[in-house]
């Protein structure tokens, strides 16, 4: 049979249309650090639901523990393989930003997409650029670190909810007995970033900062001596020798001491224990209120594809739906904090027997988001720079030398900002 060379044509472009018109499969990595079996379940399951929306896109996780996160990112820059999507927090942004390896464009375009008032007041001020114009990340979660106490001891001591420094001091110097092996507050000394944080804390409620706003470093100042002198105080009634992370959980646990400086992350341990009724949280405040807290972004990397680039934007924007964004939190329920309204009032979270139990404390918790404030950030500026002094453990060790060490406040001050200026000098 002879077909008509119009009705062959016409025939074969509708062909190529049908070609032309089914989009190409893009395959897109997303790194995070939930390593947990029970973590990956739940990705899993955020992931599953958005393939089934978009069965163009492959989304292929890649856990990767927290210790070994810059190295692998390091790694994987260096060979241009770097996944799509990095699950990053607001500290270790600024190293990722330092290196050029965050597509500021595309997560502007998604947190414009998204609009600054889905997000609670003071979350996007923490994960701004230097320049103040871009972001580092599209935040997704959060914690937060305040002092924890037990009511029914201060209240047994006769010792009001300590508000103020001076409250504090004096609070846990009444709850020490050392011969009875009894201290008033579990407080890191350690060389390690949790004594960073923990004095970052108490340094910019005095308004001492590592910066100032024209970007000059600030660590020996006077309100940093202000605040160092005070942290040594109060390392007087601490656990003697360097205490860290699993000192002071186990010390606020075991009934050593009665308060304790800790993130959001002792929740679990709490409700687990029994004791949540008896728990209680302040942020003592010196010149302003000062919380610590890690904001958690999910970010998107250059030199990727147009296509991966717009498939990696298509995923975080579904990760930022509130459903999503609350199964994310769940995955620790009341350490891990939302940021946007939409995912706090959630059913999934709000509801959820695992966070009912904790009352009215989320709550608080979130009303705490605007008192934020952290190193290296001035204003509306997040010097990238910070990352690295961090990295560095300057200050860390600076805290252990004043406390441990015993040594004076201006020596080891003016030590650490040389030691500053010379790690700025050569980055």
């Amino acid at each position: 049979m002879n077909i008509p060379k119009t009705m062959l044509a016409l025939v074969t472009a509708v062909l190529l249309s049908g070609c032309e018109d089914k989009p190409q499969q893009v395959t897109i990595e997303f790194m995070h650090s939930a390593v947990e079996q029970e973590r990956q379940t739940v990705i899993a399951g955020i992931i599953n639901r958005f393939q089934q929306e978009n069965p163009d896109i492959i989304v292929k996780q890649v856990p990767v523990e927290e210790d070994a996160y810059n190295t692998k990112i390091i790694t994987l820059a260096r060979s241009g393989s770097l996944p799509e999507v990095v699950e990053v927090s607001h500290d270790y942004a600024k190293v990722m930003d330092k290196e050029q390896l965050i597509d500021h464009k595309a997560v502007k375009t998604l947190i414009d997409r998204q609009g600054e008032s889905a997000f609670y007041d003071g979350v996007l001020r923490i994960v701004r650029t230097e320049d103040g114009t871009a972001y580092t990340g599209v935040p997704i979660s959060a914690w937060l670190q305040g002092v924890w106490y037990r009511k029914s001891v201060l209240a047994k001591a006769g010792i009001d909810e300590p508000k103020n420094w001076t409250q504090l001091l004096e609070a846990a110097r009444r709850l020490t007995d050392s011969t009875s092996k009894k201290y008033g507050i579990a407080l890191p000394t350690a060389e390690s970033v949790m004594s960073e944080q923990t004095f970052s804390q108490f340094a910019l409620s005095n308004g001492a900062n590592v910066f100032n706003a024209n970007g000059d470093i600030t660590v020996n100042s006077a309100e940093m001596q202000a605040s160092l002198n005070y942290y040594r105080e109060l390392a007087r009634y601490t656990m003697p020798g360097s205490n860290n992370v699993t000192e002071i959980k186990d010390a606020f646990m075991n009934g050593t001491a009665p308060m304790a400086v800790y993130s959001t992350y002792i929740l679990p341990a709490i409700y687990q224990d029994g004791s949540l009724a008896d728990l209680g949280f302040v942020v003592p405040s010196e010149k302003s209120p000062a919380v610590f807290g890690v904001i958690t972004s999910l970010t998107l990397t250059t030199g990727q594809t147009e296509a991966e680039t717009k498939a990696a934007e298509k995923f975080v924007s579904f990760m930022g739906q509130a459903q999503n964004a609350a199964d994310w939190v769940l995955m620790s329920p009341g350490a891990m904090l939302p940021v946007t309204k939409a995912a706090a009032q959630n059913v999934s979270w709000k509801d959820n027997p695992a966070v009912k139990v904790f009352g009215t404390l989320p709550e608080q918790l979130i009303a705490q988001y605007p008192n934020m404030q952290v190193f290296g950030s001035v204003g509306e500026k997040n010097f990238t720079r910070m990352g690295d002094i961090t990295g560095s453990m300057i200050l860390s060790e600076m805290v252990n030398q004043a406390t441990v060490g015993k040594q004076e406040t201006s020596v080891v001050l003016a030590r650490s900002q040389q030691r500053v200026q010379a790690l700025m000098q050569h980055k």
